[in-house]
């Protein structure tokens, strides 16, 4: 990550060059295979991913990344062409993720309308939609309706349309922009500040505090990735970074193996508990930054010359992070319904996480040849 500068400033930098650092992609593309398995309910296989052994989880590294490299694309924009293309770019990303969004939505609806169960319906909070379809659309398209695994959406949405603000920010002054970000962070945690959604209830990614790691990713782009290096390369800061992920790695294994509940006292549970992934609670936010510099301090830098298949595949699909994450979220609710019809076992879990997956790099792979074609590259989703 410490190369970022170097990258904003090529003419097509981050999208193009082969021997770009490829582990942005990778981690994203890792995290879309996560986030499909977690999203099937009751799926075994998803004590393979994260958020068993945290207290972040995928989540993070996608907001994490996106913020990263909207500074890359839109920085060397800023550079080669102006602000007009900045602000234009930034406002039909936005619109591509909101259009995205309303797709996925409809989709959604569609393919739990033709299960006919009411216990679909719940599950995925569309019951609502069916019972109020009219007033429902309105609020879908305000961003304030979100149906299950659809949330995070509407975030990126308002994330991509304030970039061109964050990126004045940033390249003004970074050390600044990113105290403006954590004191608006500190305010929500002190007074809950939050968007209203739809039926009666706050936005479940609250973008007031989730745009903390937007920032955070924007400014280790920057100059600042020199001083992020060189804090990672501190025995005395990878030493608690260390710490901290093991921490959370017992008191989060102690929440879901009762065997294990004795090695975390009552005290400290009460001290770090309940972790909101809302307001992205401060123990969110210290787990994903002590795996940042531990991923820093340990993880090496990858080309397209050091890939793997099993790589390549994740690379494919954090390249292609909008269209996957979408096709995630049916492929994840299809698979809950086969489980739920046909059977419920370890084997026909395996089945289907292995077979969502591997649709997943399919049309990844695909997405990308067809990208080729014409050279766009990832998106900085």
């Amino acid at each position: 990550m410490n190369h970022g500068p170097k990258h904003g400033c090529d003419h097509v930098g981050y999208l193009d060059d082969d021997r770009r650092d490829l582990r942005l992609d990778a981690c994203r593309g890792l995290a879309l295979w996560f986030i499909f398995i977690d999203h099937i309910p009751g799926n075994t296989f998803d004590w393979l991913t994260l958020r068993n052994y945290g207290f972040s989880d995928t989540s993070e590294i996608f907001v994490f990344v996106s913020g990263y490299t909207c500074m890359l694309s839109y920085g060397g924009a800023l550079r080669r062409q102006g602000w007009p293309t900045v602000v234009v770019r930034s406002l039909r990303r936005s619109l591509e993720i909101y259009a995205a969004f309303v797709l996925l939505v409809i989709a959604y609806l569609a393919l739990v309308w033709v299960t006919g169960s009411a216990l679909y319906r719940d599950e995925t909070n569309t019951r609502v939609f069916f019972d109020n379809p009219g007033i429902a659309l309105i609020h879908l398209l305000a961003l304030q309706y979100t149906p299950v695994n659809t949330d995070i959406l509407p975030l990126f949405v308002m994330l991509h349309f304030c970039f061109p603000l964050v990126l004045w920010l940033v390249i003004r002054n970074a050390t600044l922009a990113l105290g403006a970000s954590f004191l608006l962070y500190i305010m929500v945690q002190l007074y809950s500040w939050n968007l209203p959604a739809w039926p009666g209830r706050e936005a479940y990614f609250n973008p007031l505090a989730w745009q903390m790691l937007f920032v955070i990713g924007a400014y280790s782009a920057t100059p600042g990735a020199a001083r992020l290096a060189g804090i990672s390369s501190s025995p005395v800061v990878v030493s608690v970074a260390a710490s901290v992920v093991l921490f959370s790695l017992v008191v989060t294994l102690s929440w879901r193996i009762e065997q294990l509940k004795w090695l975390v006292p009552d005290a400290v549970v009460g001290w770090i508990y309940p972790i909101y992934k809302t307001h992205l609670a401060p123990p969110r936010l210290a787990h994903f930054l002590a795996l940042m510099f531990v991923g820093l301090r340990f993880l090496s830098p990858i080309t397209h010359g050091k890939l793997k298949p099993w790589a390549i595949a994740m690379v494919r699909c954090g390249e292609n992070s909008l269209s996957i994450y979408c096709c995630s979220v049916l492929a994840s609710f299809l698979g809950f319904v086969i489980l739920k019809e046909i059977s419920g076992g370890l084997a026909m879990e395996a089945i289907v996480s292995a077979s969502g997956i591997i649709l997943m790099i399919a049309i990844a792979s695909l997405l990308t040849w067809e990208a080729k074609l014409d050279r766009r590259g990832p998106k900085p989703f």
